[in-house]
């Protein structure tokens, strides 16, 4: 409405590079998917009527389009490449934390993100969404769901990251 795409990714860019990192591994593809979803939310901001709020509606299409890169990526190449963990956005500060404390956290992450990955699309789409602190209400919108099966479907994908990440 009132937002120009420049405005829009400069404050959302990261929440998109966020969303990008938790459906792709492979960092070259992450950045692909990333350039997907500008030209995607760059073609939607004129369609936008005001209907939600814009991190909503920005999120709805960088969720679509990130299913859509995804269901291409599985047909186009069905090898184990996109389990590779990479460490380009997991990189901390080391300046205040020890170096021990900051591989043990990227590791936790590491393996947070690869089971994020490892979820299917439907339930990935939820729990991103609520770790970027979207309501209930809110995610059901960008999905297509009702707020009830959001709850259901966040609850379990909860449940199956807790089973694939030991707790140390």
């Amino acid at each position: 409405m009132g937002q120009g795409f420049e405005e829009v990714f400069s404050q959302y860019g990261a929440l998109l590079s966020r969303v990008a990192n938790s459906y792709e591994a492979n960092y070259a593809l992450q950045q692909e998917l990333l350039q997907e979803i500008a030209i995607a939310v760059w073609q939607g901001l004129s369609r936008f009527k005001g209907d939600s709020s814009v991190k909503t509606y920005i999120l709805r299409i960088a969720h679509n389009r990130a299913v859509t890169h995804v269901a291409s990526q599985v047909k186009r190449v069905d090898t184990h490449q996109y389990d590779e963990v990479t460490e380009h956005n997991e990189q901390m500060s080391s300046e205040s934390h020890s170096p021990e404390l900051v591989s043990s956290q990227q590791q936790s992450l590491s393996r947070l993100l690869k089971a994020v990955r490892a979820l299917p699309l439907q339930p990935r789409q939820v729990l991103t969404l609520s770790l970027e602190g979207l309501s209930y209400d809110e995610i059901a919108e960008v999905c297509g769901l009702t707020r009830n099966h959001v709850g259901v479907i966040l609850k379990r994908a909860k449940q199956t990251i807790m089973q694939e990440t030991p707790h140390e």
